[in-house]
């Protein structure tokens, strides 16, 4: 079965980005797909990227990361998109991260994503 996990903003919009990261690296590895309102900054999808990479091992094979696309079809929608990111920031749009053991494609486009996963694999036991 695969879960998915709400997480709003205002629920790491107080953390720092270290312990922002690390929330989000503790839900996914309980092979949970979190889809969270929002948007990482682009150093915070770096750091994401980094430490996921520093933990990978025989049970956890990574993440897989993709962020809601801006809109930018006509130049009104184009200045309602700069208009709502200085007014929320990063609180617009979303992200979804799972790990990458059952995240097995994402395809975006400008106007959806979609995501095929399957089952989270057995853990080995030690």
């Amino acid at each position: 079965m695969v879960t998915l996990q709400y997480m709003p903003h205002k629920e790491i919009q107080d953390l720092d980005s270290d312990k922002r990261i690390n929330k989000l690296l503790k839900v996914v590895r309980t092979d949970k797909i979190i889809l969270l309102e929002g948007r990482l900054t682009n150093e915070e999808e770096t750091t994401l990227i980094r430490k996921t990479m520093e933990q990978i091992d025989d049970d956890f094979k990574g993440v897989e990361l993709v962020t809601s696309p801006e809109l930018h079809y006509t130049w009104l929608t184009k200045i309602k998109s700069k208009l709502i990111n200085v007014l929320l920031g990063n609180q617009y749009g979303f992200t979804i991260i799972g790990p990458a053991s059952i995240i097995k494609e994402i395809k975006q486009d400008p106007s959806k994503i979609q995501l095929l996963a399957e089952d989270a694999p057995k853990k080995k036991k030690r």
